[in-house]
């Protein structure tokens, strides 16, 4: 099982357009921020994240054309994804040096 997923990553990379011209580093630092969002967005349960869908769709980038109600959930599903320790950890990964827990995690705010 240990080598599939080399394997399996070697044939995908043949096929994307480009992506053998990615250094190894961009190509892995690339992987860690797709894990990361799936470790985020799996904080919402099944049916959250169908909603969250539904609205992004009928919102159709632009939270005006939701009702109020709609952009509390949207707000309220989102903000369960916790899309600013996301941001801070994608930020961590790609920076060269560590950075303070108070630019991943944000402020010690309530």
């Amino acid at each position: 099982m240990a080598g599939f997923l080399p394997r399996a990553l070697v044939r995908a990379a043949g096929r994307v357009p480009g992506l053998r011209r990615l250094p190894l580093f961009k190509l892995l630092a690339l992987a860690e921020i797709a894990v990361l969002a799936r470790n985020h967005i799996a904080k919402l349960e099944p049916d959250e994240r169908h909603r969250l869908l539904e609205l992004l769709r009928l919102g159709r980038g632009r939270t005006s054309t939701l009702t109020p109600e709609d952009r509390e959930e949207l707000a309220r599903l989102v903000a369960k994804a916790e899309p600013r320790l996301f941001a801070g950890l994608a930020a961590d990964k790609l920076s060269p040096v560590p950075l303070p827990k108070r630019f991943v995690h944000g402020s010690k705010r309530p």
